[in-house]
């Protein structure tokens, strides 16, 4: 079973507490605390939906924006080196850094993708 769960954008994490025989996670990568729990695999899926359904209506109640899990924007840092090759090779190619580094990133993604499939 994967360690994340996903629906309508959000995702879950999960863990297993063998002392209480349950299962528990919370939603990932916003600032609100959202948790959830289930004895099965089924309930476990149910609780999160819930949980996610409860909190967007509970955001539309008091009137607050849903926080959304990624905006599609992250800062990264890198050597100097490595930013000032990088800087070059997206000259080189025509593009800009930002693209150059979303390519790179995509590539990465589907490499290990494909990895993942003949592991």
């Amino acid at each position: 079973m994967s360690s994340t769960i996903k629906y309508k954008d959000y995702i879950g994490s999960v863990e297993y507490s063998a002392e209480d025989k349950v299962f528990f996670g919370k939603i990932e990568f916003i600032n609100d605390v959202v948790t959830f729990e289930g004895t099965t695999v089924e309930e476990l899926e149910q609780a999160f939906q819930d949980s996610v359904d409860d909190y967007l209506e509970m955001c539309r109640e008091i009137g607050k924006e849903p926080e959304k899990a990624f905006k599609g924007t992250f800062n990264i840092r890198m050597q100097p080196e490595l930013h000032k090759e990088a800087a070059r090779l997206s000259i080189v190619q025509g593009k800009n850094l930002n693209q150059l580094v979303v390519e790179a990133v995509s590539q990465y993604i589907h490499h290990a993708h494909q990895h993942k499939q003949h592991a």
